[in-house]
């Protein structure tokens, strides 16, 4: 397998930025003509970070200064590069924090094992981060990006974009205002075709890496694998336990966050989880992740129990929703089950109060969207401040990663103690917080 590691110094010749040409940041910020803006580096410029960077850069007071990508190809690197004129490249993210005078904030949008080695060291660079969910691949690194923020005095803001929308926003004020008492239990779901799930383990096969893919800077921190077509770059990565969290990992801080808004939640008390068989190289191909919560000012009951379920076609056992036999569930989404009635949170959708006799008169009233990540570089600025920074998005994240360890050990109910990091009654589990990294990729730690 070809390799593409180098010294700064040829890394310098290769993309054509000799030691005498290196910009100052005076002289980068007037590429774009207003040191009061924000300097905005991007990591991970296609796909979705493609989505990140051309939303975040359309305030008028960013400007995007730093490109990095490990694909130079047209649909990634090269139309960025196309749109961002100026802007300087670069393929490998350490290179492009060894110019940390020139940048301000930094987006991480890479498959997830790569969310913390990156947002990280930026962090300790004093630089603010916007980076994509989940927040990170283990649970330890979650914890370290909330230690990073507070320690590093940065604004930080995680991709749950949804958060910011209408639906989400009007949920939350449903809830809170008590509109269906308080929460007695919830039901969350994802039951989506796994379209990234392309193989049942590692194949034998193997391809040459395409000429403008540095895969080796794919890889990052994870355990060198020969590269093959379609199975990782681009999309589908989130199959494989070395870079994702899966079906869980993918959609669980979008669909349990506004639960976790609205209820005032934070860690779990306990967590049970089972799954189709599990290999060591790919996720379930469905699964459940029974928690238990402390209860708090929303909820009845000393404790509150909620259920995730994902895979495809599968939902919530309708004897345990306590809704009538016609009422459609969405593929995706929430049920709370409140003392005067129930609540159906869809995935990105109105909100419907249950049971439509009971609010049939009852009007609800919205709550206006407000921009994700215009809303990131304004407080980036000083203006406002975000929703999902990382003090909350880390225990959203500490929490849907908890699921993913129950599940490698399914049938267990696993004792958590999040003041200590801990699972207290499984080595097994409690192993599964933390992972290895490739030697000379480790990351620093807070």
């Amino acid at each position: 397998m070809r390799t593409r590691t180098s010294s700064r110094r040829q890394f310098l010749q290769q993309s054509g930025l000799g030691a005498a040409s290196l910009l100052t940041a005076a002289s980068w910020s007037r590429v774009y003509g207003a040191n009061e803006n924000l300097r905005l580096a991007s990591v991970g410029v296609g796909g979705k970070g493609w989505d990140d960077l051309t939303r975040i850069s359309a305030s008028p007071k960013v400007a995007v200064v730093g490109l990095c990508d490990i694909d130079e190809s047209e649909s990634f690197l090269g139309r960025a590069v196309t749109k961002f004129k100026g802007a300087k490249t670069f393929t490998d993210w350490r290179r492009l924090l060894d110019q940390s005078k020139e940048f301000d904030a930094v987006s991480v949008s890479t498959p997830d094992h790569m969310h913390a080695p990156i947002a990280l060291p930026a962090m300790a660079l004093g630089k603010h981060v916007f980076c994509q969910k989940p927040l990170t691949h283990t649970v330890f690194e979650a914890r370290q990006m909330r230690l990073a923020a507070k320690k590093y005095g940065v604004v930080t803001q995680m991709g749950n974009q949804i958060q910011s929308h209408e639906a989400y926003r009007t949920a939350v004020k449903l809830v809170r205002d008590g509109t269906i008492g308080k929460v007695k239990e919830v039901h969350s779901w994802q039951s989506g075709k796994l379209g990234w799930m392309l193989a049942a383990d590692r194949p034998k096969e193997t391809d040459p890496v395409p000429e403008k893919v540095h895969w080796d800077e794919w890889l990052g921190v994870a355990p060198t694998r020969p590269f093959k077509a379609k199975l990782y770059h681009s999309f589908n990565w989130r199959a494989w336990q070395d870079f994702s969290n899966g079906q869980l990992g993918d959609f669980g801080c979008h669909i349990l966050d506004p639960v976790f808004m609205a209820l005032g939640l934070t860690a779990p008390l306990t967590v049970r989880g089972e799954s189709s068989a599990l290999n060591r190289e790919v996720w379930s191909t469905w699964s459940v992740a029974e928690y238990v919560f402390p209860s708090t000012d929303y909820t009845a009951g000393k404790t509150l129990k909620l259920t995730w379920y994902d895979g495809e076609g599968k939902l919530p056992p309708r004897d345990r929703l306590a809704i009538a036999a016609d009422v459609k569930l969405p593929g995706s989404g929430s049920l709370l089950i409140g003392e005067k009635g129930s609540l159906v949170i869809p995935h990105v959708a109105a909100p419907k109060l249950l049971p439509d006799a009971t609010f049939k008169d009852f009007k609800v009233e919205k709550v206006l969207a407000v921009d994700h990540y215009i809303g990131w570089a304004d407080a980036c600025r000083g203006v406002g401040k975000t929703t999902s920074h990382f003090d909350y998005a880390s225990a959203l994240t500490e929490t849907v990663l908890l699921g993913t360890v129950a599940i490698r050990v399914p049938g267990e109910t696993l004792k958590w103690d999040a003041s200590a990091l801990k699972v207290t009654n499984s080595k097994t589990a409690d192993a599964l917080l933390k992972k290895p990294y490739r030697k000379g990729w480790e990351p620093t730690w807070v």
